[in-house]
């Protein structure tokens, strides 16, 4: 945004040299001259004090924004005591000219679009009441007010949008770089080692292989922990859910999401992920040591589904609402509390040997 900022300051002295003149020819038409010099004055110090100001990231803050675009306005009306009313109704500058427009640029830059309009629509509107009456000429001047201020704003909203999607790209690629050194650190020890730990494992039996099978799991866990990409943040806050569940696949869990990628609000994701992990837990913990579990994740466009199922023996009718009853809260809190704070919908499939599937379903832009 510094680029901006300076073409903001370098206006505004411009502008303020072009009032400077203005004065200079108009100054004997002026019913109070010692208001307009002391107007101009005023322009100054203040002209002055904004080039410090908006040249420095400390200034570039919205208490001095606003107390310039309020300061203009007053400035602005005050030509209504320096010039007679003869004055104000010939198409003369008055004692602020062009100077005027320099806070509408500075609250665009600020404020984006909105900024700009407020901006661009008050300063319209003080100085049609200065001028007391309506012209095609004041018409021309509040259109191109408010255009300024609207344009500007844009181009500063698009600079502002560009230069955090710049910092993400720069950050994701710089994580990224660090996460295939780490691969390839990790590849060519520790995952050789267990590797190498399971096959001779299987191959001694008895004792060894149960340390073989657990160095396979971690394996497995390791490898799909440095192929998953990295979960970036988006510029408004959204990040990938797709690499955040793949980090769960295990021998026994299955992780399947979709070859793009599925955005969601940080907060939304960080929730599905911990559901899952509950889900999982839940069949760690009630399915048994060989069950299996699969965790899919679709993207129906305004709505996201995750599927969690196991091939465990399922939940005997009620048995949710006994340990409820018993104040063992991890289905209710962890999985149904989560879902209803997202506004999304949970679906519990199970019978007694069909092993037991959640699914939650939550919409991209809030509550269903």
């Amino acid at each position: 945004m510094a680029p901006l900022w300076r073409g903001a300051v370098l206006f505004r002295v411009g502008t303020f040299v072009f009032a400077t003149m203005g004065l200079l020819l108009h100054q004997s038409e002026y019913q109070r001259q010692w208001l307009g010099w002391l107007v101009l004055g005023v322009m100054a110090g203040w002209t002055v004090f904004t080039a410090y100001a908006y040249s420095r990231e400390s200034g570039r803050r919205a208490p001095i924004v606003v107390v310039d675009v309020l300061l203009t306005l007053v400035l602005i009306g005050l030509s209504a005591l320096v010039l007679d009313r003869g004055y104000l109704e010939t198409p003369r500058p008055t004692i602020t000219t062009v100077w005027g427009a320099s806070c509408i640029v500075v609250a665009a830059i600020h404020g984006g679009q909105v900024g700009g309009l407020l901006a661009g629509g008050t300063n319209a509107l003080v100085s049609f009441l200065v001028r007391g009456y309506f012209t095609i000429d004041i018409v021309r001047d509040t259109v191109m007010l408010i255009a300024v201020g609207f344009v500007i704003g844009m181009a500063s909203t698009t600079a502002r949008r560009s230069a955090m999607q710049l910092d993400q790209a720069l950050r994701a690629q710089a994580a990224t770089a660090e996460r295939e050194r780490l691969a390839r650190s990790i590849h060519d020890g520790v995952l050789q080692v267990l590797s190498r730990v399971r096959r001779r494992g299987s191959e001694v039996g008895g004792e060894a292989a149960e340390l073989a099978k657990l160095a396979g799991e971690q394996e497995v866990a390791l490898r799909s922990l440095i192929s998953a990409a990295p979960p970036d943040s988006s510029v408004d806050g959204e990040v990938d859910l797709g690499p955040q569940l793949q980090v769960l696949a295990t021998p026994q869990v299955q992780v399947s999401v979709p070859a793009t990628p599925v955005r969601l609000p940080t907060s939304t994701a960080t929730e599905l992920v911990a559901i899952a992990r509950e889900a999982l837990a839940n069949a760690d913990k009630h399915a048994g040591p060989d069950a299996r579990a699969w965790v899919l994740l679709e993207d129906l466009g305004d709505d996201v589904v995750l599927s969690v199922r196991d091939n465990g023996p399922g939940i005997p009718e009620g048995r949710l609402a006994e340990a409820e009853a018993e104040g063992r809260m991890g289905v209710s809190r962890s999985i149904r509390g989560r879902v209803a704070d997202l506004g999304g919908s949970l679906a519990l499939l199970t019978a007694p040997g069909d092993g037991v599937e959640w699914e939650i379903k939550v919409r991209r832009g809030g509550t269903e």
